[in-house]
């Protein structure tokens, strides 16, 4: 079941912060339900190029504080926190894109896996191609398989794992406050990537929310 509603003050995006309790959480849920179900069906009915670039580029306006408002406190058993994961992970590279796009090449060079692939970011990797995957993955969600651009951020979100891993060690004998804020942050996309996978699995087997 989803967590109850967290009412979110929207901070720097890496912080991955988001509080303040509402009173009314069962409200809260269904109409988290409610508007991210309404929102996949309406933008994948019309299957407009401009409708899907305006739903992207939420992310990146003022309309992530509404979409904040209402699904940033959901679990990622639902619809409206599998998204919420999304459209946060692309506001983390608006906040930080030269940040993002290191942490992404270290974490793809560390790995043993085939995330890089899955993935897909475009070489070389750059703060806009690493913006330009985000979108992509976003794309997917209303013009694609849901369950394929879910697992394809679950992969993105193990090689920052991985990155901000390995440059916390970087940093670990130089600056300390640094080097655990980086392995908190690669702790938060390990965590994500695990939300994100299981997202995509009850997409396919019918029991997302």
């Amino acid at each position: 079941m989803s967590r109850d509603h967290q009412r979110p003050i929207l901070q720097p995006s890496f912080t991955f912060d988001w509080i303040i309790g509402s009173d009314e959480p069962e409200a809260a849920r269904r109409l988290a339900q409610e508007t991210s179900w309404a929102l996949l069906d309406r933008v994948r009915s019309v299957a407009d190029p401009d409708v899907v670039e305006r739903v992207v580029g939420l992310a990146s306006g003022t309309g992530l504080d509404d979409i904040a408002e209402l699904w940033a406190g959901e679990s990622a058993h639902s619809l409206a926190g599998a998204l919420w994961r999304l459209y946060l992970l692309r506001r983390v590279v608006d906040s930080d894109p030269e940040g993002s796009a290191d942490l992404f090449r270290r974490g793809a060079a560390a790995a043993s896996t085939i995330d890089p692939v899955v993935a897909g970011a475009a070489e070389p990797v750059t703060p806009g191609s690493i913006a330009e995957l985000c979108d992509t993955i976003l794309r997917g969600v209303f013009t694609g398989d849901l369950g394929g651009a879910l697992d394809r951020a679950a992969s993105y979100c193990r090689i920052m794992s991985l990155g901000a891993a390995d440059l916390a060690d970087a940093r670990d004998l130089h600056d300390d406050a640094h080097a655990a804020e980086l392995t908190t942050r690669s702790l938060r996309y390990s965590t994500f990537a695990s939300d994100l996978h299981a997202g995509a699995r009850r997409w396919r087997d019918g029991t997302l929310s």
